[in-house]
């Protein structure tokens, strides 16, 4: 039994425990003196520079920074990630498919952006982010320009880089070796990326990273500060090719690494299925006294250092060796054990008992850390030869891999995220994994549309952008699927500028001369459609949620998520459109600021509210 502390907690272990999670990369270590042995005393401290640089959008002026991992213009990667914007994303229902009923998304956007828009809508809810990022080799097109920021989105609109669409278009450059900022460059890319992801993670969420020699250092140890130390999972070495070939220095580089990190100790990777190498190293043949399968002996006593206790009694084997012992089990639940023949006192019966596990009633086996028979980046590749009949990717990665990674760290429901997305072996990981287990686990993918034409490993095509080739793969990998159960659709969004006039942003800058364009703060060529989206990003509504459209006194409505929101974005709106939506209920009620048919219908609305759903929260644009 436990032992009562007849104390008060400790409000300073809890609130230090508290800071530690939220922001691990504030807590270090201090010397607050020494001790009469001349030793240092070393006690727990909080960096108060780096946690005032977390919770503000400007870059805080300290003394210079010390002992930690950091480089040229770390704290600006931190600005970054905190800076807010006013992007959206508007749904391209043309590139979708099954628009409608899908729960799966794909966006098209800069995924520095991409991730702070899903911030409020998919907070806490990834099980899994797995991500192949640019690997730094020297010889990248490296798309993910942020220069901090020169501002890229200001300088895009200034320079009227929008397509026609109002969607943001993307430049590429080089990152090799002579440029001075070779690791910075890269370092900068990836951090201000993993800290918002992380937030994106539920508590028994998963990341895994795949990553070279060139920054796998320098990746560990930024997850290390972003993910904690203590949350590091693995890294998995996997064996990406079989063939022999002299890559460095008469050395033949056969291998790369897939960091796994969890949010929190809630994370747990599941057992992989017992393998037959396992079964024969692990388990013992059936024998008379245990005839039911391959077994092996499970130890019964308990570790003098294990926490939890145990019960002390006395065991007498078949050979009259009496053992007495700390079991885990208590002598009832023993006797029923050896009533069961589920007792092993070793090949002479006198030996310390041991229960018996067969192979049949195991949950299966720890993976490995060394994966030298996934498959290989030469699959991968046939992969692709076989869906478009061409190679256009130089080394995407496998399916199979993919799979045994969402097998690991997944549930049958769970959310999953890869935000460089590529040629979209992801969703067809996820369809194949679906098709499998009959289950509805949903994929997020994000990828920048950078051009095909001069991109290193890239062949010509008649596709224009990765995004192209990847929602090609999409499409083409869900008809490999042989059963109508599984979903194979996805939503098409497209990262643009707000849906909102500036001066909806910036009141304060109005003149007179723009009084008479200011009738509605909306833009022009903006649908009810990509305003209901933006709505959802702002209160958390998951993109993928049910969306039916009704008509109420020739007004378009919008229920989403079965009457959580209801939207009406259209003109002239009546006493009789407001009461059947306040009749219904709903959580959130929105419409345009200008939308009332007259004064009257503006006066009335929170009163028909206030008689017919109190509850229901109002918003306008």
């Amino acid at each position: 039994m436990d032992k009562l502390d007849m104390k008060t907690a400790n409000i300073a272990d809890k609130n230090y425990e508290i800071l530690a999670k939220l922001f691990p990369n504030a807590i270090t270590e201090t010397i607050t003196g020494y001790d009469e042995d001349g030793k240092a005393i070393v006690e727990r401290a909080v960096d108060a520079d780096v946690l005032r640089q977390e919770i503000s959008c400007q870059v805080v002026e300290g003394r210079d920074e010390r002992y930690q991992f950091t480089w040229p213009d770390k704290r600006k990667a931190i600005v970054l990630a905190n800076e807010p914007i006013n992007d959206t994303l508007r749904p391209c229902k043309e590139k979708s498919i099954a628009f409608e009923h899908t729960e799966n998304v794909y966006i098209e956007g800069d995924n520095i952006d991409i991730l702070k828009l899903l911030q409020e809508t998919y907070l806490g809810k990834i099980k899994l982010i797995y991500i192949d990022p640019p690997y730094n080799t020297g010889k990248d097109v490296f798309v993910y320009d942020d220069d901090f920021r020169k501002d890229d989105l200001a300088f895009a609109r200034q320079s009227g880089k929008y397509d026609e669409d109002g969607c943001i278009q993307f430049d590429m450059k080089s990152n090799n070796e002579y440029n001075g900022k070779y690791h910075t460059d890269w370092l900068n890319m990836i951090y201000s990326r993993l800290k918002l992801s992380k937030n994106l993670l539920s508590d028994d969420g998963f990341i895994f990273i795949s990553i070279d020699d060139n920054e796998v250092g320098n990746l560990k140890k930024i997850c290390d500060e972003i993910f904690g130390e203590k949350n590091f999972v693995a890294q998995f070495a996997w064996k990406r090719k079989k063939e022999i070939s002299n890559d460095s220095c008469n050395v033949a580089v056969q291998g790369e690494y897939i960091l796994c990190y969890r949010k929190s100790v809630e994370g747990i990777l599941k057992l992989e299925p017992l393998s037959d190498e396992y079964l024969e190293k692990s388990y013992k043949e059936a024998t008379i006294e245990f005839p039911l399968g391959r077994w092996r002996p499970v130890p019964l006593t308990v570790s003098k250092g294990l926490s939890g206790g145990g019960y002390k009694y006395k065991i007498t084997t078949p050979s009259g060796i009496v053992h007495e012992r700390i079991w885990a089990y208590p002598e009832k639940s023993y006797k029923k054990l050896l009533s069961a023949g589920l007792i092993y006192f070793g090949k002479n019966g006198e030996g310390i008992p041991q229960r018996v596990m067969y192979a049949k009633d195991s949950k299966g086996q720890p993976t490995s850390n060394y994966w030298d028979n996934v498959a290989s980046n030469k699959e991968g590749k046939k992969e692709i030869l076989e869906l478009f009949g061409d190679n256009y990717f130089d080394t995407p990665k496998p399916v199979k891999l993919i799979e045994k990674i969402i097998e690991l760290s997944t549930d049958e429901e769970s959310f999953i995220l890869d935000f460089f997305a590529g040629s979209s072996t992801t969703a067809q990981a996820v369809f194949n994994v679906n098709e499998k287990e009959n289950s509805k686990r949903k994929f997020i993918l994000v990828q920048i549309p950078d051009l095909l034409e001069g991109n290193i490993g890239m062949k010509e095509s008649h596709y224009n952008t990765i995004c192209d080739l990847g929602i090609a793969r999409i499409k083409l990998g869900g008809m490999k699927c042989n059963t109508k159960n599984t979903d194979i659709g996805f939503r098409y969004f497209k990262q643009s500028s707000s849906n909102m006039k500036d001066i909806y942003y910036n009141p304060a800058e109005t003149q007179q001369s723009f009084l008479d364009e200011l009738t509605d703060n909306i833009k022009e060529d903006r649908t009810p459609e990509d305003l209901l989206f933006q709505v959802m990003l702002d209160l958390g509504v998951l993109l993928s949620s049910k969306i039916e459209e009704t008509e109420i006194a020739g007004k378009k409505v919008f229920n989403v998520a079965d009457g959580f929101l209801i939207a009406c974005f259209d003109k002239d709106i009546t006493d009789e459109i407001v009461i059947e939506v306040a009749k219904k209920q709903p959580c959130y009620a929105v419409f345009r600021d200008s939308c009332m048919s007259n004064d009257s219908v503006a006066t009335n609305f929170d009163q028909i509210f206030a008689t017919y759903s109190p509850e229901t929260v109002r918003k306008v644009l």
